[in-house]
């Protein structure tokens, strides 16, 4: 896939957090602020006019976390919760069949070493990066969880989660877009994982297009980058076309 342009009219920048703006990690808690991306992020949010928004499957503690507060405008757990750039908070209601689904993998994971699982209230989330040979076992689990409780499911980099129903990252992105500063913008959504390819449609649906860093595969993203420090070059160097 052929890199993205360095210059674009009037860009909106929507990017993944987790293998796009920082590596991925053994942990969740393993993933720490770094002082090029705050800078990166910085420097973008002011020569865009806070066009930038970061959308990842984190909760928005953890995505202000690790940007060190940098970017105002923010979705967390995958379109569940979102923050506008004059501070309104919308979250969405938790479904109450989360709290089967977090004991469910509380149970699975306490037989299993190196599983992880995550509780952010209004999703479940089981990480089998430390227990890979167990991969096949936790996406069955997770596939029959979702049949019973009616839950979405969401397969990431060795991670399955559990989620509210009624959003996505392409429904952030669309909210996103339809205020300001993104209205009116090119969208351009910057992601690696599964969960961003509705990010990917929404963003091309927009007139705008997808990025996606890592390996080639079959994707809705137009343009690619090959890691996170190429995120980073390629944000560090994006510059507006004039009209």
């Amino acid at each position: 896939m052929p890199p993205p342009p360095s210059r674009l009219p009037c860009p909106a920048l929507f990017l993944d957090l987790d293998g796009v703006l920082a590596p991925l990690a053994p942990t969740p808690e393993a993933v720490v602020p770094d002082t090029r991306r705050t800078a990166v992020l910085r420097a973008l949010i002011e020569r865009l006019d806070g066009r930038v928004a970061i959308i990842s499957g984190r909760t928005l503690a953890e995505v202000d976390r690790i940007s060190e507060d940098a970017v105002r405008s923010a979705s967390g757990v995958h379109g569940l919760e979102r923050r506008s750039d004059d501070g309104t908070l919308v979250v969405g209601d938790a479904a109450p069949e989360v709290r089967a689904a977090v004991a469910a993998f509380h149970d699975f994971a306490a037989e299993r070493p190196g599983m992880i699982v995550e509780d952010k209230v209004v999703s479940a989330g089981l990480h089998f990066r430390g227990a890979q040979d167990q991969a096949g076992a936790a996406r069955d689990l997770a596939e029959r969880l979702a049949e019973d409780t009616g839950l979405s499911l969401q397969f990431g980099n060795l991670v399955a989660e559990l989620k509210t129903p009624g959003t996505d990252k392409g429904t952030a992105l669309s909210a996103f877009m339809a205020e300001a500063p993104f209205q009116g913008a090119t969208p351009v959504m910057v992601g690696d994982d599964l969960t961003d390819e509705h990010g990917f449609e929404a963003a091309a649906a927009l007139g705008g297009f997808g990025v996606l860093v890592g390996p080639p595969r079959l994707t809705a993203a137009r343009f690619g980058l090959k890691d996170v420090a190429a995120v980073l070059d390629w944000l560090d160097s994006l510059s507006e076309a004039p009209e």
